[in-house]
C-alpha cells in the first residue's frame, strides 16, 4: 500500500520559511520521480514542483521559483520542499505525489497545511 506522509505545514508570517517533508512507504521511492502538488481555498490542484529518480532535474512553477527548493533523501525514502519568502498566495494544503509534473498519482497521501499570514 503506497504511503505518502506530508509533514512540517504550519502557520507563518509573509516572508517567513517553511520546510515540508513527505515520508514515502509501500513503492520503490528510488525508481519514482516525485512532486509537490498544492491546493488553494476553493482552488483546484496546482502543481509546485517535480524531481527525478536521482535528483538532479528539478523543475518548479513561476509561482514559486527562486523561493522553493525541492529535495530528496532517497536513503531515507523522503521528500523535502524548502519554502522561503513565503506569501499569502503560498496558503494552501500542499500533497506530494508520485510523478514529475504531469499524470502524478495524491494517492496515499493527506496533505499538509500552510497557513502564511500577511
Amino acid at each position: 500500500e503506497v504511503q505518502l506522509v506530508e509533514s512540517g505545514g504550519g502557520l507563518v508570517q509573509s516572508g517567513g520559511s517553511l520546510r515540508l517533508s513527505c515520508a514515502a512507504s509501500g513503492f520503490t521511492f528510488t525508481k519514482a520521480a516525485m512532486c509537490w502538488v498544492r491546493q488553494a481555498p476553493g482552488k483546484g490542484l496546482e502543481w509546485v514542483s517535480g524531481i527525478a529518480t536521482t535528483g538532479e532535474i528539478t523543475a518548479y512553477a513561476d509561482s514559486v521559483k527562486g523561493r522553493f527548493t525541492i529535495s530528496r533523501d532517497n536513503a531515507k525514502n523522503t521528500l523535502y520542499l524548502q519554502m522561503n519568502h513565503l506569501k499569502p498566495a503560498d496558503t494552501a494544503v500542499y500533497y506530494c505525489a508520485k510523478g514529475f509534473r504531469t499524470n502524478y498519482d495524491l494517492s496515499g497521501g493527506q496533505g499538509t497545511q500552510v497557513t502564511v499570514s500577511s
